[in-house]
């Protein structure tokens, strides 16, 4: 039979839809993500002296993340709710009697996936990022009491730490690749917060336990002439894992601006692996969607066939749930360096679009 072109009546109506159910899904799911956020949050500030309107403000501004990380999921919902009322209204087997194919009726839903995708990478993650960070930064202060911090910039790294006697804020220039050893040493201490005791001048500083050692070190005192020591200790609460874990989460950094912090933190001598890898899982994800798409559209198109919607439609969820795992998964591998970024980010996507296809084709043409 000759395939009939999808008439862009058709093709508009076919994407309201999609958007609709989309934007219907998204509203729901963020709502549940919210108050459930809000309860935790409640929950962790119980013994804290937090008021609602902080607890309040934490949860929004955590909001938009959490929204990015279920959007794979909004997709499947909307793409199998659209087509499981054209399926059962008969509106797809009517068009598919006059010669659609089930190609030309994705088109719209995958038009609509990859505008989604493309402006949750360029739009929603900007925005996620910023206020995520001033979520981490209130969580911080709220919840763990932290009192370090650390900050990678074109200059070097600047670290902040507090030990009894008051806080260090220490500059280096560079950090040798795969240790703690920092060059070009400048340390500000400061009494309580604010009263200025001395500042360090170091040609290295290495992480020692309990405390920075500091070579060839000048000791400049305010009124006083500078005094010199081959070493000179430092005390810090600090450990290689605790300022690795300083660093800013990939998830708070923006799209637009990861290929630079990825180019600052290898001239640092610090490992990009983490924010790399969620560079290209950003990429990735427009495809990601598609093959959300394809997934959902092989289940819900069925379902007028095999009779049984319930079981059809709960075999296309636990799919999607299962890529969406299989995706955490292989992102942890590569978080391990086993795989490389490309591998680890890519596959899922992928994997998952080459799936839907063959399930679609075995639909169309089996």
């Amino acid at each position: 039979m000759r395939r009939l072109r999808l008439s862009p009546t058709l093709t508009k109506y076919i994407a309201r839809q999609f958007f609709f159910n989309f934007a219907g899904f998204l509203f729901a799911i963020v709502g549940i993500i919210f108050l459930a956020t809000v309860v935790d949050l409640i929950d962790r500030l119980a013994t804290k002296d937090v008021s609602l309107a902080v607890t309040l403000e934490m949860a929004l501004l955590k909001l938009p993340h959490l929204s990015q990380e279920v959007m794979p999921f909004t997709i499947l919902f909307a793409t199998m709710t659209t087509f499981w009322r054209l399926t059962r209204s008969h509106e797809l087997v009517v068009a598919r009697a006059a010669g659609v194919s089930v190609w030309q009726f994705l088109l719209p839903v995958l038009g609509g996936a990859l505008i989604v995708g493309f402006l949750t990478v360029t739009a929603l993650n900007p925005l996620a990022s910023i206020l995520l960070s001033r979520f981490e930064r209130l969580e911080a202060n709220y919840v763990h009491n932290e009192t370090s911090f650390l900050a990678v910039s074109k200059t070097g790294l600047w670290l902040r730490q507090a030990d009894r006697g008051g806080q260090s804020v220490i500059h280096a220039s560079r950090v040798s690749p795969g240790s703690v050893l920092l060059h070009d040493v400048i340390v500000f201490r400061y009494a309580d917060t604010d009263r200025f005791v001395d500042r360090i001048d170091a040609e290295r500083a290495q992480l020692r336990d309990r405390h920075w050692q500091l070579y060839k070190a000048w000791v400049s005192k305010p009124g006083e002439a500078s005094a010199f020591y081959e070493e000179f200790d430092l005390p810090t609460e600090l450990t290689v894992d605790k300022i690795q874990e300083s660093f800013a989460p990939p998830e708070t950094i923006a799209f637009w601006n990861l290929p630079e912090f990825i180019e600052i933190m290898d001239a640092a001598g610090f490992s990009a692996l983490p924010h790399r890898l969620q560079l290209h899982r950003l990429l990735a994800l427009p495809m990601l969607f598609a093959a959300m798409v394809l997934l959902a559209a092989t289940f819900s198109m069925r379902t007028q066939r095999r009779g049984r919607v319930g079981v059809v439609i709960m075999a296309g969820l636990l799919t999607g749930f299962l890529l969406y795992f299989l995706s955490n998964f292989v992102f942890a591998i590569g978080l391990s360096g086993t795989i490389p970024v490309v591998l680890a980010a890519w596959t899922p996507a992928g994997v998952s679009l080459m799936l839907g296809v063959a399930m679609l084709l075995h639909l169309e043409d089996g």
